[in-house]
């Protein structure tokens, strides 16, 4: 049933897409475009199984991975993740997207399996150095590696889609992070509950699959190895696809460029000085650029502050309040699902708003879900040991709104102000700030929910009034191109009305002026 409605969305994204064509594209173009971003967006979802996966391993160990632990293997990846776009921002605006792609593709797949590795050998009693170094060692590689992928996907996007596009392209970005939290939390627990030793009940045909494919029967232990070794496979195949049918701007696929209208659209191509030092200088001096590095930086805090520890505070609540836990199974057994519906939802829901109703403005639709934020996050707090349906829903809506944030700070307003020329930096910078966010939640939240559950939705409060204050201050902010593509627009759209009253008035009146 869940992976039906999963189709369901991917189809209604697929169709949104075709449907959404204000410049007037060719449709031979539009299905160029679609089999360029549909394999680059699924690589994409699958990082992010190969990220998260981290998470469903913790549940499956218990007690031999602890919270303090966990908080220090992931901030030592979202903190690397975070300063390594310092580095592949510059190199992807080089190299271009694609191979920005298959380089993130193929150096998580062996990352990924070297954890599986690391978890085998644990779970066999043969580790020989210590779990969290080991872990935090290859978790902090996996995820630099993993930091190409999402100026990849930007880098590609701003050369295959307008500004006034870029709203409901942040939303299909939106849709890919969505999907990969799905692959990732019930994808991977499915591979989690099919490598057990003992399986409960009769066996899935899922289950079976795992079981002969893989030959997980050690006789001794659970292959929790899989939830590793699989997305690395996955990955490996996704990369392959890429070389084949992935192109980094129109021209190469055999199609004209076209003038984006983003902030590359006022530079001069044979001037342009675009070394790595111009390039960060010219990111780290524009005003508007840091206000949207903030806003990310708050979503990144908002965002792993409740996907990476809602599942960690119900499975433990289960040992101190049985009733409770049983009153958070659905989200507990649907958490994956729940996240890339919500997040779909949020996503779609802020691009379309951010280009029909505000003039591809994102300020307006990120503070509008940041105060959305600030009151589901008081609910929690008054929720959290009371009512596990209410705490549940507030923590799902917490995703719709923050995924809207994300995917329009990160997948759009940085590629509109960094401009095609220097998007995978300006993108890779601002989405560094949200693994900072996360690395800091992570560390502050490992080491406060030790004392107390109750910190929790408290500590993440401030930084949705951050980000709702910043999102107010780029409230009209627009890049210089974009306002002037709006204003030719709206000119020519008058001028339109004026000939259309014009024909009317000549149609009901004689030669000589007097009405018919």
């Amino acid at each position: 049933m869940a992976l039906l409605l999963v189709s369901l969305c991917l189809a209604a994204v697929i169709t949104l897409y075709f449907k959404n064509n204000p410049l007037g594209h060719t449709r031979k173009f539009m299905i160029r475009r679609f089999v360029n971003w549909f394999p680059l967006g699924m690589t994409y979802a699958f990082l992010y199984m190969g990220r998260y996966n981290l998470n469903v391993s913790k549940n499956a160990l218990g007690d031999m991975m602890t919270k303090e632990q966990f908080g220090l293997i992931f901030a030592a990846g979202t903190i690397t993740y975070g300063f390594s776009f310092l580095l592949n921002g510059p190199i992807v605006d080089k190299i271009g997207g694609k191979k920005g792609i298959i380089i993130a593709a193929l150096g998580s797949a062996v990352m990924n399996l070297l954890m599986g590795g690391v978890t085998y050998l644990y779970l066999m009693g043969r580790l020989k150095t210590n779990m969290v170094l080991a872990f935090s060692v290859l978790f902090a590689l996996n995820m630099f590696f993993q930091s190409y992928g999402a100026v990849s996907i930007i880098k590609v996007k701003a050369y295959w889609f307008h500004v006034r596009e870029r709203g409901v392209f942040g939303a299909i970005f939106g849709t890919l992070i969505s999907f990969g939290v799905y692959f990732a939390f019930d994808w991977g627990q499915a591979i989690v509950e099919a490598s057990k030793l003992q399986i409960e009940g009769t066996k899935t045909a899922f289950q079976n699959f795992i079981q002969h494919i893989f030959a997980i029967d050690t006789g001794t232990t659970n292959a929790t190895w899989l939830v590793f070794t699989i997305p690395a496979f996955l990955l490996i195949c996704w990369a392959l696809i890429d070389m084949v049918l992935l192109k980094d701007s129109p021209k190469e696929a055999n199609f004209d460029d076209f003038d984006t209208a983003d902030a590359s659209s006022t530079d001069d191509d044979e001037k342009l000085d675009i070394s790595i030092g111009f390039m960060l200088k010219k990111i780290f001096t524009n005003p508007v650029m840091i206000t949207i590095a903030l806003v990310d930086f708050t979503s990144g805090v908002l965002r792993n502050g409740i996907m990476q520890w809602y599942l960690v505070f119900a499975h433990e609540m289960k040992n101190t309040d049985v009733s409770f836990y049983e009153g958070s199974e659905f989200f507990i057994k649907n958490w994956g699902l729940l996240l890339c519906l919500t997040g779909i939802f949020g996503g779609f829901m802020s691009g379309i708003i951010s280009d029909r109703v505000f003039n591809s403005r994102r300020g307006p639709p990120a503070a509008l879900n940041n105060a959305l934020m600030i009151i589901l996050l008081i609910i929690m707090a008054f929720s959290l040991m009371r009512n596990p349906t209410v705490l549940g829903i507030a923590a799902i809506m917490i995703t719709l709104a923050v995924i809207g944030v994300h995917s329009l700070m990160s997948g759009t307003a940085a590629a509109d102000f960094g401009g095609k020329k220097m998007t995978a930096t300006a993108s890779g910078i601002v989405d560094g700030c949200v693994y900072l966010g996360s690395g800091i939640q992570s560390l502050a939240i490992g080491y406060l929910a030790h004392k107390d559950w109750h910190y929790w939705p408290l500590f993440l409060l401030p930084f949705a009034g951050m980000g709702l204050f910043l999102s107010i201050r780029m409230w009209n902010e627009l890049p210089a191109a974009t306002k002037k593509y709006i204003l030719e627009v709206e000119k020519a759209e008058i001028k339109a009305q004026g000939k259309g009253a014009s024909t009317t008035a000549s149609s009901t009146t004689d030669p000589a002026g007097v009405p018919n």
